[in-house]
């Protein structure tokens, strides 16, 4: 028969491992991402680019950071006793981060700017609604998505630009 405190440690460590499969999902995200961006750089460098286009190297930290607060969103999200509510909110978390896997391949892979952008959208709007939902189950979840939500407005205004000057 476990101890008690032999029972606290498997909840801990559960609750780890919760938290490392929530940052291999989004890595696999990540992952798709990197593969369709494979051979597009001489491309992406032919496109007209508005003057507020980052330098490229800025482009991996930013996004570790942000696929890591992610990460942590939903993790917090799910450590939450189980509620509609939780569930709605961990529902729409992948169905944003399927959104953002689409981005990269849509972009670079198919090279469609246009379809990228109508992705976007569709990912602004289900940051925006995962937001609204973890807000009622864990708060500090749905803050960790700000600056993710701004990344991403500002990527859209990004892409944009790069569809209207091609």
């Amino acid at each position: 028969m476990a101890r008690v405190g032999e029972g606290l440690s498997f909840v801990r460590m559960k609750r780890w491992w919760a938290l490392a499969g929530f940052a291999g999902v989004v890595a696999g995200a990540a992952l798709v991402g990197g593969v369709a961006q494979k051979g597009s750089r001489a491309w992406y460098r032919t496109l007209r680019k508005p003057a507020f286009t980052p330098p490229d190297w800025i482009f991996g930290p930013v996004w570790s950071g942000l696929y890591a607060l992610m990460a942590a969103s939903a993790w917090r999200v799910w450590r939450q006793p189980p509620a509609p509510e939780r569930s709605r909110a961990l529902a729409l978390w992948g169905a944003q981060l399927a959104a953002n896997a689409a981005w990269t391949p849509l972009f670079f892979g198919a090279r469609r700017p246009a379809w990228a952008l109508a992705d976007l959208a569709l990912l602004i709007a289900g940051i925006g609604a995962y937001v609204s939902e973890a807000r009622k189950v864990d708060r500090a979840a749905a803050w960790m998505m700000a600056p993710y939500a701004a990344w991403s407005a500002f990527a859209g205004a990004l892409n944009e630009e790069i569809v209207r000057l091609n």
